[in-house]
């Protein structure tokens, strides 16, 4: 038996007429979701589906386009001093970004403690409490955010006598 074939398919074919004319992102997440269910695309797909559901001011839901595009940085901050000494406490390191990363990313950032382990120059796994700053900028702004960001790993490494400071970054989408 062959296997079926359908149509070229858009979300906004699924979307109210009304909807489509207004060129409005209402009707496509029901779309999406349907689509998934009957297999023509995949839930990742429908879960990207470039919209995104709130809540209006009356609390029903609404939709709207995500259509801004960002860099997602992710800093990983040891604090165990691999030459001995005491390890950088909250306050250290809270002092750090305020004076080394909040007036290069004023716009906003956010800092979790974590509990982590590597292998160290010597070959030896450190256990260490370490914080992870996250930041989100836009795509333009890449290029300077990256001048920013290598500072801040520099400054980190020498002031606390730090081995590394790794660094994850990816592109994201992002509505705020």
């Amino acid at each position: 038996m062959a296997p079926r074939r359908f149509p070229a398919l858009s979300l906004s074919s699924f979307a109210p007429a009304s909807s489509r004319s207004s060129n409005s992102a209402r009707g496509l997440l029901p779309a999406a979701v349907l689509l998934a269910f009957l297999g023509l695309m995949s839930p990742v797909q429908a879960a990207h589906a470039d919209v995104a559901v709130a809540a209006s001011a009356d609390g029903s839901p609404s939709v709207r386009a995500q259509k801004s595009a960002y860099v997602e940085t992710r800093l990983f901050f040891g604090t165990v001093r691999p030459n001995g000494g005491p390890s950088v406490t909250r306050d250290e390191f809270q002092s750090f970004v305020d004076e080394s990363v909040t007036p290069r990313f004023p716009e906003g950032l956010t800092v979790q403690e974590g509990h982590g382990q590597y292998r160290d120059g010597h070959g030896i796994v450190e256990r260490e409490d370490s914080y992870e700053l996250i930041l989100f900028y836009p795509v333009a702004q890449r290029a300077s955010a990256d001048m920013n960001i290598e500072a801040i790993r520099a400054e980190y490494t020498k002031r606390f006598d730090q081995e590394s400071v790794a660094r994850i970054d990816h592109e994201v989408t992002v509505d705020f």
